[in-house]
């Protein structure tokens, strides 16, 4: 088992991106405890609403920002053709972040029957998708396993 399962909430359609294998890359402001080899599931926030897959982190790169913009220029460089994200909106999400982290992804895997809060709920009462991204316990992952291979309805089923 990975040293760090991470629920990591993702805007749909940045998640539809890293499912059909276009998006190589997830960008983020805040450090995570991730190393190469953990495993991070993919909650597609609203509208859609549901764990829809994982992927295997194949290693992070974590850069300073310090000058604006020959930093960010640096960066876009380095991730713009793997990130699936234009450059007007890598501009407004890292306005007066300090830190770029680069999660390198690998082992993608899309969940036959994605899982949809009201099922989520079901099983974990107090479930709330995180804004950000919530380390999952070893119980908590066990009972996603379990869901998943017991799911049989769909997103559209409720």
């Amino acid at each position: 088992m990975p040293s760090n399962i991470l629920l990591l909430s993702i805007r749909p359609k940045y998640a539809k991106k890293i499912f059909e294998g276009n998006k190589k890359v997830e960008l983020r402001r805040v450090r995570t405890r991730l190393d190469k080899g953990d495993l991070v599931l993919v909650y597609a926030s609203s509208p859609q609403k549901a764990l829809i897959g994982s992927f295997e982190v194949d290693r992070i790169l974590e850069i300073p920002i310090q000058k604006f913009p020959e930093d960010l220029n640096k960066i876009w460089n380095k991730v713009s053709k793997k990130a699936e994200i234009s450059r007007q909106e890598f501009d407004i999400y890292y306005a007066g972040a300090s830190l770029c982290v680069c999660i390198f992804l690998k082992n993608v895997q899309l969940l036959p029957t994605p899982i949809n809060l009201t099922r989520l709920r079901e099983e974990f009462s107090d479930f709330r998708p995180p804004q950000s991204y919530h380390y999952l316990t070893e119980n908590e992952f066990k009972m996603i396993k379990y869901i998943a291979q017991n799911n049989t309805c769909s997103v559209s089923d409720y």
